[in-house]
């Protein structure tokens, strides 16, 4: 099997490539193809002939896209369906990465793979949308959503955390948000498995378990040994420019068919804090 990774040089990426073995694989960055460039998309799908394309380029700044809203959309949305349309072209599968925030987060129960989309932020909407349009050009495509995405290979929150405790005694979190913390060699694998598979339609991708984004915090600094105090606050006392899901754990039952078990996030955290230790 023959694999082209677009965004291979984000956080998922740069593990899609260290955990993809046995197969050919091929890994571009946005420095190679713009996703919004629909020749150059097609040019690079046809010289690559992948029987698979793993699409993780994305626009993630979910609060830069609360101010550049045309940008999110060309890359999320219209860069996804120019990557749908050249798979369809050249008879390749596809499997993108979509998110927790297509939901509102008014749910009290873990999100299925059948309830409604209803997103509240800019780059929610253009995920959303993505998933609409990419499924009416490629039916057989595969959506993943994942969320909380953390590792070694870019931004995240336990990065943050740990370089905001290394220069404060103390640290305000909120506490009225839950999710999936999800360790980016974990997912990795699991979409490697869901390629062997060929998976088809809509599946949901995390760790198991959940908890807010206080509790996540406390984890991380405990882990680490550190003694910094971490304060609950609300979402309203940090108020951010992109609205947050107050709720956005997602159901593991669409994963089962696919024979893919999921560590727990706390699981992740430890060998994420081992790896940081080198």
């Amino acid at each position: 099997m023959k694999v082209l990774i677009l965004g291979a040089t984000g956080l998922l990426g740069k593990d899609l490539l260290g955990e993809w073995s046995h197969d050919e694989t091929v890994g571009l960055g946005s420095r190679h193809v713009d996703i919004r460039d629909s020749a150059r998309v097609r040019a690079v799908i046809e010289s690559a002939r992948p029987d698979w394309i793993v699409l993780a380029a994305a626009y993630t700044d979910v609060d830069g896209c609360e101010t550049n809203r045309d940008l999110a959309f060309a890359v999320n949305r219209d860069g996804a369906v120019n990557v749908a349309e050249a798979a369809k072209s050249r008879g390749a599968k596809l499997l993108f990465l979509s998110s927790d925030y297509v939901f509102d987060g008014k749910n009290t129960s873990p999100y299925e793979i059948t309830d409604l989309r209803n997103p509240q932020s800019v780059y929610g909407k253009s995920k959303a949308e993505a998933e609409i349009r990419l499924l009416e050009t490629l039916p057989g495509c595969c959506i993943a959503r994942t969320s909380w995405l953390f590792g070694m290979g870019g931004k995240c929150f336990p990065d943050t955390i740990l370089k905001l405790a290394a220069t404060r005694p103390k640290l305000d979190v909120v506490n009225d948000q839950r999710g999936c913390p999800t360790y980016s060699p974990d997912l990795a694998r699991a979409i490697i498995a869901l390629c062997r598979n060929n998976a088809e339609g809509i599946v949901h991708v995390t760790n198991s378990g959940d908890c807010s984004w206080f509790e996540f915090a406390q984890q991380i600094i405990e882990g680490a040994g550190l003694t910094t105090e971490v304060h609950p606050v609300s979402s309203q006392q940090m108020a951010r420019p992109a609205p947050r899901p107050a709720y956005s754990i997602l159901s593991a039952a669409s994963l089962h068919p696919y024979g893919v078990q999921m560590p727990t996030w706390n699981d992740g955290l430890r060998r994420y804090l081992e790896e940081r230790k080198g």
